[in-house]
């Protein structure tokens, strides 16, 4: 008995060791409950980091929650606590009961639970991860072979308690979304989804950013076994998940990581670090060895157990400055009078140099709403380590340009280019998400001005322009349709109007096109860090709302876009182009199936040795208001007789 428990001290020491080190990025195999057999009796085996607590014990309704009858001993490192229980089963439910120097005692759930109760409920639950079959192994082959920064990304951003409820108000579970989710997305041509926060959380009005559970998936939709069958549908239908993960923050609900051990231990104990105070959240210790480790291994978790392509990592700036959303006198600067978050800065290295080194084809994405340099380059050079960051001046600039009135549109034609100037300097996701389409600010059909047509019309030429523009795509839920609420998180979308309304329906198959055109064409996508895979045609008509670029792929192919954001038609316009020929038009938003009013009749366009836009050659085009026209030129008709140098 004795050599047999010395053997397990000895089995945990290493990984001990890593913890405090900060270099441990498996504590989910360590911490929490697992299931073992000792002595012949099969029960689980607790541990907790508690360094500062007089003792700990095991609580739940195996011992009528009694704080006496469990105590856990101080495992070799002197601040963590273990005790194997025999006779438990999955699915009990249980508690920490933490004693702290005062005296006070409370109770928390386990900061490594695999599964919790459904809120409110709060208490943690023994699971059990393995025994699912996974079938995604083609799916993962796929992706070795695959540069993600040469591939097609278009991302359907979802919340999975709002995409769609039963009639009663209830959540799909997860195994009912990949009966549903997993068709729609595959239907509508989308390389990736989104998933927003679905790690355990107490408040729904947070949706999901306030989390207490790092290493468990919201129960409210089923349990950890049910999400890997959600995760593993996606992949078999070629559909990488991202999931929404907030290291930055945690709320201060008494079951959660809040002074865990009666004293500030996840969160830092300095005055000017410890609280988000508008966010009503306390801030993780990124200079605490052992919380570095917590929430590496928070990250790795989810890539390794849920196979999850990657993480979309929220509020980064927050986590950056020390002065974020702080007033002179409220923060104190770093040790070179700056105001940058030292701490912050090597976690989030060493967060990603962590994932990558185990994980090497993992999605980094930084939620980065500032001008931080470097974000998408290795931290050897400075960087930060991530491989994509959301452009978030892009978005702010193309939303504000299309709120306004087309009449004014003119005075502001720098935010259409603005992006250009920058474009090239990270690996960007174009992204219109959730924040977007909340609190006011209108859903994206919402933020269009002019009559009910011309607000479908916006949407359409909106969507082509940023199809096309460089840089992955991500979009909320319900843009793709025309939804005209902002999204409330009680409720499903209203797909109604996708089958009922007309608009509504045809929108939604522009999108589907739209993305399978994206998703089908190199040059789209395949070049989005240098000018090699961009050139300006037409970068300043402000007068008529109009701009025109080519993209190009690897290979030389090009397709020309040109996006009319003016209120009334653009009658004879003149586009300089490279090289004389045909150009056919490929996609036009004002196409009546996507709901146009099918101005253009004439689908080929031959180039005419006129200059315009420093060209030699030009395409004379009457471009329909609140258009977007994709062009491709044609192949040269090889020439009959001796003139091809060739005998026919």
């Amino acid at each position: 008995m004795q050599k047999k428990e010395e053997r397990a001290q000895r089995e945990t020491d290493f990984p001990l060791y890593l913890y405090h080190h900060g270099k441990n990025d498996r504590i989910y195999d360590l911490y929490g409950a697992h299931r073992e057999i000792r002595d012949g009796q099969a029960g689980y085996i607790f541990r907790v980091w508690a360094p500062r607590s007089r003792s700990v014990s095991v609580v739940g309704d195996f011992n009528g929650w009694d704080c006496d009858s469990h105590v856990m001993y101080r495992m070799v490192d002197g601040e963590s606590f273990e005790l194997f229980i025999p006779a438990l089963k999955q699915y009990d439910t249980y508690k920490y009961c933490i004693t702290a120097q005062d005296g006070r005692r409370f109770m928390k759930a386990d900061p490594v639970a695999f599964h919790a109760e459904t809120s409110p409920a709060t208490a943690s639950k023994l699971y059990d991860l393995d025994g699912f079959e996974w079938k995604d192994g083609a799916y993962f082959k796929s992706i070795e072979k695959r540069n993600i920064f040469r591939s097609p990304m278009n991302t359907y951003e979802v919340n999975l308690l709002s995409w769609k409820r039963h009639e009663d108000g209830n959540f799909l579970s997860y195994r009912e979304l990949a009966k549903e989710l997993v068709p729609y997305v595959k239907s509508m041509n989308y390389t990736h989804v989104e998933f927003m926060p679905i790690t355990e959380f107490p408040y729904e009005g947070s949706w999901g950013y306030q989390v207490t559970g790092y290493f468990a998936v919201t129960s409210r939709l089923g349990t950890p076994l049910d999400f890997m069958y959600l995760v593993d549908e996606f992949h078999k239908a070629g559909i990488g998940v991202i999931l929404d993960w907030v290291p930055a923050h945690f709320p201060k609900d008494a079951h959660g990581l809040y002074e865990f051990d009666g004293q500030p231990l996840y969160e830092s104990s300095q005055w000017d670090r410890m609280e988000h105070k508008s966010w009503g959240t306390r801030r993780f210790d990124y200079g605490r060895n052992e919380v570095l480790s917590f929430l590496i291994s928070s990250a790795c978790f989810f890539l390794d157990k849920f196979h999850i392509d990657g993480l979309r990592v929220d509020a980064v700036a927050s986590m950056l400055y020390l002065d974020y959303d702080k007033r002179p006198g409220e923060w104190v600067p770093n040790i070179y009078g700056e105001n940058k978050n030292l701490e912050a800065i090597a976690f989030l290295r060493k967060l990603n140099e962590a994932v990558f080194l185990r994980f090497p084809h993992a999605l980094m994405i930084a939620e980065e709403s500032t001008a931080w340099g470097l974000v998408t380059k290795p931290g050897s050079v400075g960087g930060l380590g991530f491989n994509f960051k959301w452009n978030m001046g892009w978005m702010n600039d193309m939303l504000s340009y299309t709120s306004l009135n087309p009449y004014f549109r003119m005075n502001n034609h720098s935010k259409l280019t603005f992006s250009m100037m920058y474009a090239f300097s990270e690996n960007y996701v174009l992204p219109i998400s959730h924040d977007e389409v909340v609190h006011g600010k209108c859903s994206l059909i919402g933020k269009m001005p002019g009559t009910y047509e011309e607000k479908f019309a916006g949407v359409r030429s909106f969507l082509g322009y940023m199809t096309a523009h460089p840089g992955k795509k991500l979009n909320f839920m319900g843009y793709e349709f025309g939804q005209f609420k902002e999204w409330n998180y009680h409720e499903g979308l209203e797909f109604f109007l996708r089958d009922d309304y007309e608009l509504h329906g045809k929108l939604s198959v522009m999108v589907r096109d739209l993305n399978e055109y994206y998703k089908s064409t190199p040059s789209l996508y395949e070049i989005e860090d240098s000018w090699e895979g961009f050139e300006w045609l037409a970068p300043d008509d402000a007068d008529k709302n109009i701009v025109a670029f080519i993209r190009r792929d690897g290979a030389g192919n090009e397709v020309i876009a040109l996006t009319c954001f003016s209120g009334a038609d653009v009658t004879d316009y003149l586009l300089g182009v490279n090289r004389k020929g045909k150009y056919k038009i490929v996609f036009n938003t004002d196409d009546k199936k996507y709901g146009g009013e099918g101005k253009i009749t004439k689908k080929t366009v031959t180039a005419m040795k006129k200059a315009s836009h420093g060209k030699a050659y030009s395409l004379e085009l009457n471009v329909p208001k609140h258009t977007c026209l994709y062009l491709v030129r044609e192949p040269d008709t090889p020439k009959s007789g001796k003139n091809n140098g060739k005998a026919i």
